[in-house]
């Protein structure tokens, strides 16, 4: 059982195995105790045996001996890295850090087979046997993300700790929670109530692309409170994985102008005959850009610092349109008054503001490539989503840059060009595709390189109208995405997807293991299909850049 996904950096078989029984212990050192209650929690759920504490009554490591699993943190390693070896005296896992143990035992977990994934045995009599090998590890970039839009279509606390395994399982540690938008508010704001008790219903949701003639003419809409947010922030940290938050600002802003009409250019249009946005595409009412404006998400942002302890908090900052702008008077004194050059360098002002107001409290700002147009704060960082122009330019400059070019990582772009396609949106990205994506620009210097702190994937969900969509567009890309985004892979042409492709034959029963709605390698199956739902779909391949 080595077709492990993501691979290794380095595995060294040797004859023999380890086999967990009723008697094997598991002990954590210093640093991993939250890794052994984890490891003990699933794989006594999936095998049922006890796992009891490793430390034998007189203070001497039970796991000395041939059945035993050990965690200990070891400094001589870097961070997230981890060195696995199963021997005639048990399995050992080792990690630079907690995480690093936390990898090594998500790497354990696959060794001991798809079964181990479950959530109670399926087989009494089955054997749970570890081959003697050592595993040594580590990942390429320290942003492994999955970006999840839950505003178009909500998706409950449940669905959204569920995703939290399936990242941990492929060893993604990066979050990134897409709150806000035209289509609904998704979070508690306290001192807003409104956000949430107008702007997280949508009276009806156009089915399809925003083309399509069918509706689906019932209310959607949920959020969580902030109770919800805390709970799947500890879960996240206790997978080591970072939640990073999006509100939305200046533009995909509809949501909360129908809440706070006084947010939108009252002088151009009746902003209270605003209502939560029932269609897709990019929405002409944005925030007006007030003394009144500014204090209000002031005020949004110091609720979501306290539930979210993340270096960076995603400002949003894309598509953005003007149009509103030219057209009031308001803002055209505004923009007069701030001495600016024009609508550009007012959106930049926008985000400058609250790059300066983070930066104040002890965080970074991160925004889609739209914030580079008009200048950007020194401190702030890219997610570079219209190929890899943004990410270039701002890795030149000497900005962090996190690489979603859309052309290759946006998961809601269908997987084959066939007509049993359901909702096909975009460009055909196989999933031999999205193995060939490489993060990194070659034009890059070697210095202006290390500003791509990492890489994640991004799913868009205004076609997903449930989790079964929604895992039927990530899954099997995101296994390899994560390969990407975690090992040292060589070039693009040179990767061997075969091999690949052979070890993601065994993720299908992990997949299976863990309720996956993925699609099958033969295509969809006859209840993922969506006949005659109209999407959006580009012919030709994507532009490389």
């Amino acid at each position: 059982m080595t077709e492990l996904i993501p691979a290794p950096r380095a595995v060294t078989a040797a004859p023999g195995e380890v086999r967990l029984t009723a008697r094997s212990r598991l002990h954590a050192g210093p640093g991993a105790e939250g890794v052994g209650r984890w490891l003990r929690t699933v794989l006594g759920q999936a095998t049922g045996l006890p796992l009891r504490e490793g430390r034998e009554p007189d203070g001497t490591d039970a796991t000395d001996g041939t059945d035993g699993i050990a965690l200990q943190v070891d400094g001589r390693l870097g961070p997230e890295e981890y060195r696995l070896v199963s021997d005639a005296r048990g399995v050992l896992v080792e990690g630079g850090d907690a995480a690093g143990v936390f990898w090594g035992a998500q790497t354990l977990r696959q060794l001991l087979g798809p079964d181990a994934h479950r959530r109670a045995p399926v087989r009494r009599d089955r054997i749970w046997a570890v081959p003697h090998l050592t595993i040594e590890d580590a990942p390429r970039f320290r942003w492994r993300g999955l970006m999840l839009d839950v505003a178009r279509h909500f998706m409950p606390k449940d669905g959204v700790l569920r995703y939290l395994d399936l990242m941990a399982a492929h060893k993604l540690n990066v979050f990134h929670f897409h709150l806000t938008d035209d289509q609904g508010w998704r979070i508690e704001i306290r001192r807003h109530p409104r956000l949430t008790e107008v702007g997280a219903w949508r009276a009806r949701t156009k089915f399809g692309h925003r083309a399509s003639p069918l509706w689906d003419e019932k209310p959607h809409g949920g959020h969580y409170t902030q109770d919800d947010i805390r709970e799947i922030v500890a879960y996240a940290a206790e997978r080591h994985i970072t939640v990073v938050p999006e509100i939305d600002v200046p533009g995909h802003s509809q949501a909360a102008i129908a809440a706070y009409p006084e947010l939108g250019n009252t002088d151009v249009i009746d902003t209270t005959a605003l209502s939560v946005w029932d269609t897709w595409g990019v929405n002409p009412n944005v925030l007006a850009p007030t003394d009144n404006t500014l204090r209000f998400y002031e005020e949004v942002f110091e609720e979501v610092l306290d539930l979210f302890p993340s270096e960076f908090v995603h400002i949003g900052g894309d598509e953005c349109p003007k149009e509103q702008w030219r057209s009031s008077p308001a803002v055209q004194a505004r923009i007069a008054e701030l001495g600016l050059a024009d609508e550009d360098a007012l959106q930049s002002w926008f985000v400058r503001h609250f790059d300066t107001w983070l930066s104040a409290r002890g965080r970074r700002l991160i925004g889609w490539d739209e914030i580079l147009e008009g200048g950007l704060a020194d401190g702030a960082a890219v997610s570079s989503w219209r190929g890899y122009a943004g990410g270039t330019a701002a890795a030149r400059a000497g900005h962090d840059v996190v690489m979603c070019p859309e052309q290759h990582v946006y998961l809601d772009h269908r997987q084959d060009g066939g007509p049993d396609e359901p909702v096909p949106i975009g460009w055909v990205r196989t999933l031999e595709d999205v193995y060939r994506f490489e993060p990194v620009p070659p034009e890059l210097t070697p210095a202006q390189a290390a500003h791509v702190i990492g890489t994640q994937a991004n799913v868009w969900t205004e076609a997903m109208e449930d989790a079964a969509r929604v895992d039927y567009q990530v899954f099997p890309r995101l296994a390899a995405f994560a390969e990407v985004a975690w090992s040292a892979l060589p070039a693009p042409a040179e990767r061997d997807f075969a091999d690949f492709e052979r070890r993601t034959v065994a993720h299908y029963a992990r997949l299976d293991a863990l309720g996956v709605a993925y699609r099958p390698p033969g295509g969809p199956r006859p209840w993922q299909r969506r006949p005659g739902v109209l999407g959006r779909p580009i012919g030709g391949p994507p532009p490389h850049r």
